[in-house]
């Protein structure tokens, strides 16, 4: 018993340190308090400009609805590719789920939020869950590597002449007025 009192600290760090590792939610958490505190910003100054061609870029919906990024042109378009396992999607969710509710009833700004994990049922259960309007979509068609490749999350965000504006790999607070001042400009630049 001397021994378990004497290593107290060290077993309750163990107990933690295990649960931040196997917990996808507690590994969220620990990511969204890091955030907060101001780790994370994504820098939507460094923007790819980078000509696309979104033609034939397509996503259905969890009815079926099939979305082309080509058809959205004249739109800011902001793509979020995710997966219910992925502890740093989970982690960026509640300020995903902040800027979307800023602008969904902005007819100049689209959101589509990626499923990755090929279980679209599953993924927009997920979001219910959670008490998130976020409009969930799933792959229709290929997508070129500049827009995806395979890191989770990332987020593409497309001007209104379908130029790729903003691509960041990784999670990031995309409340931050900064960002969402970036999202205005984008949005009211011809």
């Amino acid at each position: 018993m001397k021994l378990v009192k004497r290593n107290s600290i060290n077993i309750l760090f163990f107990m933690l340190l295990l649960t931040i590792i196997f917990v996808p939610d507690a590994k969220a958490f620990l990511l969204r308090s890091l955030m907060t505190i101001g780790f994370y910003t994504p820098d939507p100054v460094k923007t790819v400009s980078l000509a696309s061609d979104l033609d034939g870029i397509k996503f259905k919906d969890i009815k079926g609805k099939l979305v082309d990024l080509g058809d959205l042109k004249g739109k800011v378009i902001f793509l979020n590719f995710w997966a219910t396992w992925c502890p740093p999607c989970r982690a960026e969710m509640p300020s995903l789920h902040k800027l979307f509710t800023q602008f969904k009833n902005d007819k100049n700004v689209v959101f589509i939020f990626v499923d990755a994990d090929g279980d679209l049922k599953k993924s927009a259960k997920f979001i219910a869950d959670r008490q998130y309007e976020l409009p969930v979509y799933a792959f229709a068609s290929e997508i070129p590597k500049q827009v995806f490749e395979s890191a989770l999350p990332t987020t593409v965000i497309f001007d209104r002449q379908g130029r790729l504006s903003f691509r960041h790999e990784g999670m990031a607070n995309y409340n931050d007025q900064k960002f969402v001042d970036f999202i205005n400009k984008l949005k009211n630049t011809k």
